[in-house]
């Protein structure tokens, strides 16, 4: 009789002792979009064993100002994959890139010099002279390829340069860690996200995104406002402005609005496997079709993580 009574009672508190999983948050309607400012939030509730992390980055940055926060490393230590926009893995290996070669070239014989004014194709040639690329291998390309193996080298734009990349320091801790890293789409994908964009338009982004190099070029500017807001970390301010940019702002519904609903599918699908820290650009988190609020939608509860 002492045996099964011992038994029952181990049967009981470990009943107890169980935490269940999370049911699903349900946020009220005013409360679905962040109005908090924090590029770094928690991610639990909807049956998640563990939190999973959310991060914003941005694609360049000074390193003196380059800090990554005490919640996002102490995300670092408690998770198994950090998963990325396009899996850095892809971005910074010569063999991958080298593939998508085929799918790059502007369609109907363009050029870029058919695209911009000769100092902003002066200013092209420049950069892609410091990358290693002669003109006769960009001259064909999709500007939007050339932004993304701007921003795809491990090392630093030019011997000397004191910018860096967000995602590209944040990888490099992650292997330090031997963890896994992911992404939510391929390149292949955003090839053909590519193609849904005027080379115009893609040109200007470019040229706009080659001149934000030499900081001193961009004080007052745009790429300098988006920096400001990226240090107050006023993500709804930097959703805003991207909506607002005379370049991207058009084709906002391809490039974040799509892009984010994607997204929260195979988010769900990588936290229910494993503890993830995702890192996607800023202007992905804020606004009502924001990676947060579509995520709050779904379910899940997404907080502010404190250091």
């Amino acid at each position: 009789m002492k045996n099964v009574v011992i038994v029952l009672a181990s049967l009981f508190l470990g009943v107890v002792g169980c935490k269940p999983a999370e049911k699903a948050v349900a946020y009220t309607p005013e409360n679905i979009v962040p109005t908090e400012k924090s590029l770094a939030w928690k991610i639990s509730g909807k049956g998640l064993k563990k939190p999973s992390y959310l991060y914003g980055t941005i694609h360049m940055i000074p390193k003196a100002e380059f800090e990554l926060p005490g919640a996002i490393r102490e995300g670092l230590d408690n998770v198994h994959r950090v998963t990325f926009e396009i899996d850095m893995k892809e971005m910074t290996n010569f063999r991958s890139q080298m593939s998508l070669i085929t799918k790059s070239f502007m369609a109907g014989g363009k050029t870029l010099k058919d695209l911009l004014s000769a100092e902003d194709y002066k200013l092209v040639k420049e950069k892609m002279a410091e990358k290693g690329l002669p003109s006769g291998m960009f001259e064909r390309m999709k500007p939007l390829f050339l932004s993304t193996l701007i921003g795809s080298d491990e090392e630093s734009p030019a011997e000397g340069a004191n910018i860096t990349s967000v995602e590209m320091e944040l990888y490099k801790m992650s292997r330090h860690r031997k963890l896994e890293s992911a992404g939510l789409e391929t390149s292949a994908f955003q090839m053909s996200v590519f193609d849904s964009i005027p080379y115009t338009s893609q040109a200007k982004m470019l040229v706009d995104g080659l001149r934000s190099i030499d900081t001193s070029s961009t004080e007052g500017g745009q790429v300098d406002q988006m920096l400001r807001m990226y240090k107050e970390q006023d993500i709804s301010a930097m959703q805003s402005m991207i909506g607002e940019e005379d370049g991207m702002g058009q084709y906002e519904d391809i490039l974040l609005k799509k892009r984010n609903q994607n997204w929260i599918p195979v988010m769900g699908r990588m936290m229910a496997e494993t503890p993830t820290l995702f890192a996607v650009g800023a202007g992905h988190l804020g606004g009502k079709f924001g990676v947060i609020a579509l995520l709050r939608k779904e379910g899940y509860r997404v907080e502010v993580a404190k250091d």
